[in-house]
Protein backbone atom coordinates (compact mmCIF):
# COMPACT_ATOMS: atom_id res chain seq x y z
CA UNK A 1 0.00 0.00 0.00
CA UNK A 2 1.06 3.52 -0.67
CA UNK A 3 1.90 5.59 2.26
CA UNK A 4 0.06 8.45 0.77
CA UNK A 5 -2.96 6.44 0.70
CA UNK A 6 -2.13 5.22 4.34
CA UNK A 7 -2.06 9.08 5.43
CA UNK A 8 -5.31 9.66 3.83
CA UNK A 9 -7.08 7.02 5.51
CA UNK A 10 -6.06 6.69 8.55
CA UNK A 11 -6.51 9.55 11.34
CA UNK A 12 -3.08 8.91 13.61
CA UNK A 13 -0.56 6.80 12.00
CA UNK A 14 3.11 5.80 13.74
CA UNK A 15 6.14 4.18 11.38
CA UNK A 16 9.46 2.86 11.98
CA UNK A 17 12.75 2.71 10.86
CA UNK A 18 15.15 0.43 10.53
CA UNK A 19 18.58 0.33 8.94
CA UNK A 20 20.27 -2.83 7.05
CA UNK A 21 23.60 -4.46 8.01
CA UNK A 22 26.94 -2.99 6.31
CA UNK A 23 27.93 -6.83 5.92
CA UNK A 24 26.19 -10.27 4.95
CA UNK A 25 26.64 -12.60 7.73
CA UNK A 26 25.04 -10.05 9.48
CA UNK A 27 21.82 -10.08 7.41
CA UNK A 28 19.91 -12.73 9.72
CA UNK A 29 20.14 -10.54 12.96
CA UNK A 30 18.51 -7.76 10.65
CA UNK A 31 16.08 -9.85 9.59
CA UNK A 32 15.03 -10.56 13.14
CA UNK A 33 15.41 -7.22 13.95
CA UNK A 34 12.50 -6.39 10.89
CA UNK A 35 10.48 -9.44 12.06
CA UNK A 36 10.11 -8.31 15.41
CA UNK A 37 9.23 -4.50 14.16
CA UNK A 38 7.01 -5.44 11.95
CA UNK A 39 5.22 -7.68 14.60
CA UNK A 40 4.38 -4.28 16.44
CA UNK A 41 2.13 -3.64 13.38
CA UNK A 42 3.13 0.20 12.59
CA UNK A 43 1.68 1.76 9.69
CA UNK A 44 5.14 1.57 7.50
CA UNK A 45 8.73 0.44 7.97
CA UNK A 46 11.32 2.52 6.13
CA UNK A 47 14.38 0.97 5.36
CA UNK A 48 17.54 2.90 5.15
CA UNK A 49 19.78 3.14 2.36
CA UNK A 50 23.50 3.38 3.61
CA UNK A 51 26.59 5.55 2.81
CA UNK A 52 26.62 5.89 -0.92
CA UNK A 53 24.21 3.18 -1.32
CA UNK A 54 26.57 0.55 0.04
CA UNK A 55 23.54 -1.45 1.25
CA UNK A 56 21.18 -1.03 -1.58
CA UNK A 57 20.78 -4.82 -1.86
CA UNK A 58 20.42 -5.37 1.56
CA UNK A 59 17.78 -2.42 1.69
CA UNK A 60 15.72 -4.59 -1.10
CA UNK A 61 15.93 -7.78 0.88
CA UNK A 62 14.62 -6.15 4.26
CA UNK A 63 11.93 -4.35 2.40
CA UNK A 64 10.89 -7.18 0.77
CA UNK A 65 10.86 -9.27 4.13
CA UNK A 66 8.96 -6.23 5.23
CA UNK A 67 6.11 -6.43 2.97
CA UNK A 68 5.60 -9.98 2.87
CA UNK A 69 4.70 -9.59 7.01
CA UNK A 70 1.98 -7.57 5.76
CA UNK A 71 3.44 -3.67 7.02
CA UNK A 72 4.44 -1.68 3.82
CA UNK A 73 7.66 -0.65 3.18
CA UNK A 74 9.74 2.34 2.16
CA UNK A 75 13.01 2.10 0.99
CA UNK A 76 15.58 4.68 1.06
CA UNK A 77 17.41 6.33 -2.24
CA UNK A 78 20.14 8.54 -2.63
CA UNK A 79 21.52 11.30 -4.74
CA UNK A 80 25.08 10.91 -4.14
CA UNK A 81 25.06 7.23 -5.25
CA UNK A 82 22.74 7.37 -8.27
CA UNK A 83 22.85 7.57 -11.91
CA UNK A 84 20.04 7.33 -14.20
CA UNK A 85 21.26 3.44 -15.17
CA UNK A 86 21.89 2.08 -11.11
CA UNK A 87 18.71 4.46 -10.22
CA UNK A 88 16.52 2.46 -13.23
CA UNK A 89 18.72 -0.67 -12.01
CA UNK A 90 17.51 -0.08 -8.44
CA UNK A 91 13.84 0.65 -9.16
CA UNK A 92 13.32 -2.47 -11.07
CA UNK A 93 15.07 -4.34 -7.84
CA UNK A 94 12.10 -3.19 -5.89
CA UNK A 95 9.45 -3.48 -7.58
CA UNK A 96 10.43 -6.89 -8.07
CA UNK A 97 10.37 -7.11 -4.26
CA UNK A 98 6.92 -5.88 -4.01
CA UNK A 99 7.88 -1.95 -2.89
CA UNK A 100 6.39 1.10 -3.99
CA UNK A 101 7.42 3.61 -1.27
CA UNK A 102 10.54 5.52 -1.85
CA UNK A 103 12.27 8.32 0.46
CA UNK A 104 14.01 10.05 -2.04
CA UNK A 105 17.37 12.34 -0.20
CA UNK A 106 20.48 13.75 -1.46
CA UNK A 107 22.72 11.64 1.13
CA UNK A 108 26.03 12.25 2.27
CA UNK A 109 29.28 10.57 0.60
CA UNK A 110 31.83 8.90 2.52
CA UNK A 111 35.17 10.36 2.79
CA UNK A 112 37.31 9.16 0.22
CA UNK A 113 34.61 8.40 -2.32
CA UNK A 114 33.54 10.83 -5.64
CA UNK A 115 29.76 11.47 -5.60
CA UNK A 116 27.76 10.65 -8.97
CA UNK A 117 26.60 14.01 -9.84
CA UNK A 118 23.38 13.07 -12.24
CA UNK A 119 21.07 13.97 -9.78
CA UNK A 120 22.72 17.22 -7.65
CA UNK A 121 19.70 17.81 -5.33
CA UNK A 122 16.60 15.16 -3.72
CA UNK A 123 14.12 17.56 -5.81
CA UNK A 124 16.32 16.05 -9.06
CA UNK A 125 16.09 12.34 -8.39
CA UNK A 126 12.41 13.05 -7.25
CA UNK A 127 11.92 13.99 -10.64
CA UNK A 128 12.78 11.36 -12.34
CA UNK A 129 11.70 8.44 -10.33
CA UNK A 130 8.38 10.14 -11.04
CA UNK A 131 9.07 9.68 -14.66
CA UNK A 132 9.68 5.77 -14.22
CA UNK A 133 6.26 5.83 -12.48
CA UNK A 134 4.78 3.80 -9.98
CA UNK A 135 6.74 4.61 -6.76
CA UNK A 136 5.12 6.84 -4.07
CA UNK A 137 8.00 9.35 -3.30
CA UNK A 138 8.85 10.91 -0.14
CA UNK A 139 11.41 13.17 0.85
CA UNK A 140 12.87 14.82 4.13
CA UNK A 141 12.55 17.97 5.72
CA UNK A 142 14.65 19.49 8.47
CA UNK A 143 12.49 21.79 11.24
CA UNK A 144 15.42 23.64 11.99
CA UNK A 145 16.66 24.18 8.58
CA UNK A 146 19.14 21.87 6.68
CA UNK A 147 22.51 22.62 8.32
CA UNK A 148 23.39 23.48 4.83
CA UNK A 149 20.78 25.93 3.78
CA UNK A 150 21.34 29.62 3.55
CA UNK A 151 18.21 29.78 5.84
CA UNK A 152 15.66 28.08 6.84
CA UNK A 153 13.29 29.97 4.66
CA UNK A 154 15.45 29.56 1.58
CA UNK A 155 15.20 25.54 3.21
CA UNK A 156 11.47 25.97 2.78
CA UNK A 157 11.75 26.96 -0.97
CA UNK A 158 13.97 23.89 -1.62
CA UNK A 159 10.92 22.20 0.18
CA UNK A 160 8.14 23.36 -2.05
CA UNK A 161 10.16 22.09 -4.99
CA UNK A 162 10.46 18.65 -3.75
CA UNK A 163 6.64 19.16 -3.59
CA UNK A 164 6.15 20.58 -7.41
CA UNK A 165 8.23 17.63 -8.04
CA UNK A 166 6.14 15.20 -7.01
CA UNK A 167 7.26 14.57 -3.39
CA UNK A 168 4.11 13.09 -1.44
CA UNK A 169 4.90 13.31 1.93
CA UNK A 170 8.06 14.85 3.84
CA UNK A 171 9.52 13.13 6.67
CA UNK A 172 11.13 15.51 9.31
CA UNK A 173 14.91 15.27 10.58
CA UNK A 174 15.11 14.21 14.61
CA UNK A 175 13.83 17.19 16.78
CA UNK A 176 13.74 16.87 20.52
CA UNK A 177 11.49 20.91 21.07
CA UNK A 178 7.85 20.29 20.22
CA UNK A 179 7.55 23.93 19.22
CA UNK A 180 10.06 23.97 16.65
CA UNK A 181 7.81 21.71 14.42
CA UNK A 182 4.86 23.86 15.41
CA UNK A 183 6.73 26.84 14.22
CA UNK A 184 8.03 25.15 10.78
CA UNK A 185 4.84 23.86 10.11
CA UNK A 186 3.40 27.66 10.17
CA UNK A 187 6.13 28.23 7.80
CA UNK A 188 5.23 25.59 5.08
CA UNK A 189 1.33 26.40 5.44
CA UNK A 190 2.11 29.95 5.27
CA UNK A 191 4.05 29.59 2.05
CA UNK A 192 1.19 27.17 0.74
CA UNK A 193 3.19 23.89 1.28
CA UNK A 194 0.42 21.48 2.02
CA UNK A 195 2.34 18.07 1.46
CA UNK A 196 1.97 15.73 4.58
CA UNK A 197 4.99 15.97 7.26
CA UNK A 198 5.41 12.85 9.26
CA UNK A 199 7.47 13.83 12.93
CA UNK A 200 10.45 11.62 13.69
CA UNK A 201 10.88 11.53 16.73
CA UNK A 202 14.74 9.86 18.31
CA UNK A 203 14.33 7.93 21.34
CA UNK A 204 17.57 8.87 23.44
CA UNK A 205 18.02 5.82 25.54
CA UNK A 206 22.06 6.23 25.94
CA UNK A 207 23.93 9.33 26.63
CA UNK A 208 26.43 8.28 24.02
CA UNK A 209 23.62 8.71 21.26
CA UNK A 210 23.52 12.26 21.94
CA UNK A 211 26.65 13.84 20.68
CA UNK A 212 26.27 11.69 17.46
CA UNK A 213 22.58 12.87 16.88
CA UNK A 214 23.26 16.19 17.43
CA UNK A 215 26.63 16.44 14.88
CA UNK A 216 24.26 14.85 12.35
CA UNK A 217 21.16 16.77 12.95
CA UNK A 218 22.20 20.19 14.30
CA UNK A 219 19.04 19.97 16.64
CA UNK A 220 18.58 21.96 19.37
CA UNK A 221 18.62 20.17 23.23
CA UNK A 222 15.85 21.51 25.21
CA UNK A 223 16.68 21.99 28.76
CA UNK A 224 14.05 19.89 30.00
CA UNK A 225 16.32 17.44 28.18
CA UNK A 226 19.83 18.07 28.98
CA UNK A 227 18.97 18.07 32.97
CA UNK A 228 17.47 14.60 31.84
CA UNK A 229 21.10 13.58 30.23
CA UNK A 230 22.77 14.80 33.32
CA UNK A 231 20.54 13.25 36.10
CA UNK A 232 20.27 9.82 34.38
CA UNK A 233 22.88 9.88 31.92
CA UNK A 234 25.28 7.64 33.97
CA UNK A 235 22.45 5.05 34.47
CA UNK A 236 21.98 2.90 31.21
CA UNK A 237 18.91 1.35 32.63
CA UNK A 238 17.59 5.18 33.60
CA UNK A 239 18.84 6.63 30.81
CA UNK A 240 16.85 4.03 28.69
CA UNK A 241 13.69 4.39 30.86
CA UNK A 242 13.69 8.19 30.73
CA UNK A 243 14.64 8.52 27.02
CA UNK A 244 11.41 6.22 26.45
CA UNK A 245 9.34 8.02 28.61
CA UNK A 246 10.29 11.10 26.95
CA UNK A 247 9.96 10.27 23.52
CA UNK A 248 6.63 8.91 24.32
CA UNK A 249 5.48 12.65 25.78
CA UNK A 250 6.96 14.00 22.56
CA UNK A 251 4.47 12.01 20.69
CA UNK A 252 1.71 12.39 22.71
CA UNK A 253 1.82 16.22 23.20
CA UNK A 254 2.14 16.03 18.97
CA UNK A 255 -0.86 14.15 18.64
CA UNK A 256 -2.94 16.62 20.45
CA UNK A 257 -2.10 19.24 18.69
CA UNK A 258 -3.06 17.97 15.35
CA UNK A 259 0.32 16.11 14.33
CA UNK A 260 -0.93 12.53 13.57
CA UNK A 261 1.99 11.14 11.96
CA UNK A 262 5.04 9.89 13.79
CA UNK A 263 7.69 8.02 12.68
CA UNK A 264 10.00 6.15 15.14
CA UNK A 265 14.14 6.01 14.51
CA UNK A 266 13.95 3.01 16.11
CA UNK A 267 17.98 2.66 15.39
CA UNK A 268 17.20 -1.64 15.25
CA UNK A 269 15.73 -1.67 18.77
CA UNK A 270 12.42 -3.00 18.29
CA UNK A 271 12.11 -3.28 22.51
CA UNK A 272 12.18 0.53 22.12
CA UNK A 273 9.36 1.15 20.00
CA UNK A 274 7.61 -1.82 21.39
CA UNK A 275 7.82 0.45 24.84
CA UNK A 276 6.91 3.90 23.34
CA UNK A 277 3.79 2.19 20.83
CA UNK A 278 2.36 0.47 24.12
CA UNK A 279 2.79 3.93 25.51
CA UNK A 280 0.23 5.14 23.52
CA UNK A 281 -1.46 2.11 22.58
CA UNK A 282 -4.91 3.33 23.48
CA UNK A 283 -3.85 6.99 21.89
CA UNK A 284 -3.62 5.38 18.46
CA UNK A 285 -5.93 2.64 18.06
Amino acid sequence: MKISDIIKSKEITVSCELFPPKKGEQLPQSRKVAAETAALRPDFISVTYGAAGSTAGFTAELAEEIENSGVPALAHITCVSSDKESLRSYLSLLRSHGIENLLALRGDMPVGLEPKKVFGHASDLITEIKSIGGFCVGGACYPEGHPEAESVNADIDFLRLKADCGCEFFTTQMFFDNEILYSFLSKLRRKGITTPVIAGIMPITNAKQIKRSVALSGTVLPRRFREIVERFGDDQASMRQAGIAFATEQIIDLIANGVNNVHIYTMNKPEIAEAIIGNISEIIK
